[in-house]
């Protein structure tokens, strides 16, 4: 009755929705994509568009078309959940980074200054900001978005439609990834906590040597300019850092693969 539509019958329908809740998913916790500096209109918009370009070429296909609501409900959950599992780790990644940007601002004295994380909306160290928008910068710079749009299509191919199960090695490897915010968080904020840590054991031999001097009155001044020094001439570690994290994404997914099809 009406050739245009790109679906010809309501199973094709149910399809789609389950390929959009996947896309969804990803997208819902996907960096830069995922924040609130992007409208939810739109993010619906670039969700949708994604799909229809995307599921002409997936060869869906389901076992069985749930003949009731609930069923069909608990299979679009477990295709959001295939979803927000794929993009989890890289927000592994911005989470490590602003655990070293709370680290250095705590260095730096600045735990009382604040502004508004255009990221999550929520008020948060200006040091986490700073470092959040280096590396946005960088994820887009590496092109790791386009990792997770191959992703869409890679993820058909080897997990089918409802074949997301929550397994103990699935948690185990979750658990494991979960551990590297603290890792790389240190490795970002290295350079800056060694060179505050020896300008305050410097600091606490002048106070006992000079107990006339105000050492308070100078370590906040000295701690913020040294601090934003060694934050600019070690940017390019920092960088390199963050490079090999967002390189090694892609053999955590292929890891992830293998994990849900053994649970699957």
């Amino acid at each position: 009755m009406f050739p245009l539509l790109p679906f010809p019958s309501p199973r094709e329908v149910i399809y789609f929705m389950l390929v959009l809740s996947r896309v969804a998913g990803i997208f819902a916790a996907l960096p830069v994509f995922g924040g609130r500096q992007i409208p939810v209109r739109i993010k619906a918009v670039i969700v949708f568009m994604i799909t229809l370009v995307c599921f002409p070429t997936l060869s869906v296909t389901i076992p069985q078309v749930p003949s009731d609501a609930f069923t069909l409900a608990l299979l679009a959950f477990s295709e959001v959940m295939v979803g927000l599992t794929l993009a989890f780790i890289t927000q592994i990644v911005f989470s490590a980074v602003e655990f070293s940007g709370q680290i250095i601002g705590m260095q730096m004295g600045l735990t009382m200054s604040s502004i508004l994380d255009p990221t999550h909306g929520t008020q948060t160290q200006i040091m986490s900001v700073v470092q959040s928008l280096f590396a946005t910068l960088m994820f887009l710079a590496l092109n790791i978005h386009h990792l997770f749009i191959r992703a869409i299509i890679d993820s058909f191919k080897v997990i089918p439609i409802g074949g997301w199960r929550l397994s103990g090695e699935l948690v185990n490897f979750l658990v494991i990834r979960t551990a590297d915010i603290f890792i790389i968080g240190v490795r970002l904020a290295a350079p800056v906590m060694v060179a505050l840590l020896l300008t305050t054991v410097a600091l606490g031999v002048m106070a006992r040597a000079f107990p006339q001097m105000n050492i308070f009155m100078i370590s906040m001044p000295l701690n913020v300019g040294l601090g934003l020094m060694i934050l600019g001439t070690t940017l390019t570690i920092f960088f390199h850092v963050l490079q090999i994290s967002f390189g090694n994404l892609s053999g955590q997914i292929d890891a992830l693969y293998h994990i849900m099809i053994k649970g699957g």
